[in-house]
């Protein structure tokens, strides 16, 4: 070990969401020495439950990233720090050094970036109080507890036919509500054939006990009864780290609206050393179950590349 390499870390991961503690325990696992970050903002805090995630389904997130934690503990090779970075730089003997917003600085020869997402969705009255609960972004991780109810789908385009369309496997009373964009005859034609209905009017507020959803008020004074909306959101980086350290980034479009770190399928960036999982790095819809996959991939290539380069 050179002189300049004490208190080095194998890898640093940043984020401690399911991503990035898969990534932790594979690394753990493999008696690399690990620090994982984490700024405590997982995306599915606000959720009632984990959904389809085998071993987890129904689960509380809170419960879920508590027993995640426990587990990595148990490596005398993980260590967790709870922050957030605030820069970070790729040295030019190749490892990485991040900087906390406390000034504490450390270094480590690979890098895992899982810091999760920025999730945007439209600026509504009544919509973020119910986000993650009546309202959602994934029929596959929220569909099943709102079975049955009339169910909306906020969105436009060929993007909103496609998601209400999908959404009849949770209930036969579903309408695509445009806020006010305008359908073209073809779209009101494949709505009408599969048995789904549309509203272009602008809606006011999202109304209901709560954080249950009763109905959508529309700006003419109208109502439409909703138990749930499935609303389309566009996923940014939360922080600048993936663009600092040199990594690709995708350009969100319609149907995906994401703005990924682009990886190969074990999670490499490119940029030697450099990994990313999870939301941040997603090319698929985001889920927790895809998460852990993808963190345990770039896992396993990082202490692979460690293997092979120490």
């Amino acid at each position: 070990m050179k002189e300049n390499d004490i208190g080095m870390k194998d890898c640093v991961v940043v984020g401690a969401g399911a991503a990035g503690m898969s990534a932790a325990l594979t690394l753990g696992r493999a008696r690399r020495s690990t620090l994982v970050i984490d700024a405590g903002r997982q995306s599915n805090l606000v959720a009632a439950g984990v959904g389809g995630l085998l071993g987890h389904d129904r689960r509380s997130p809170a419960a879920f990233h508590a027993e995640g934690r426990a587990e990595l503990l148990a490596y005398p090779s993980v260590e967790l720090h709870r922050g957030e970075v605030t820069h970070g730089v790729r040295e030019d003997d190749g490892s990485f050094a991040v900087t906390f917003a406390d000034g504490r600085r450390e270094r480590a020869r690979s890098m895992v970036l899982a810091p999760g997402m920025d999730y945007r969705h439209p600026h509504l009255r009544g919509l973020s109080e119910r986000w993650g609960n009546a309202v959602f972004h994934c029929p596959f991780c929220h569909g099943w507890e709102v079975s049955d109810r009339p169910l909306g789908v906020l969105a436009t385009g060929a993007v909103g036919v496609h998601g209400a369309l999908n959404l009849r496997a949770w209930s036969d009373r579903i309408t695509l509500l445009t806020n006010g964009g305008e359908l073209t005859d073809q779209q009101r034609e494949q709505l009408d054939a599969g048995g789904v209905g549309w509203d272009e009017r602008p809606i006011d507020v999202l109304d209901g006990p709560g954080t249950d959803l009763r109905a959508a008020v529309f700006a003419d004074g109208g109502e439409l009864a909703l138990g749930a909306l499935l609303v389309k959101s566009t996923l940014y980086q939360r922080s600048s780290l993936a663009r600092d350290l040199g990594a690709a980034l995708s350009e969100p479009d319609e149907m995906l609206s994401v703005e990924a770190i682009k990886v190969d399928a074990m999670g490499r960036t490119g940029v030697p050393g450099l990994y990313a999982a999870g939301d941040a790095a997603t090319s698929v819809p985001p889920s927790m179950a895809a998460a852990v996959a993808s963190g345990y991939l770039a896992g396993a290539a990082a202490a692979v590349q460690l293997a092979a380069g120490y």
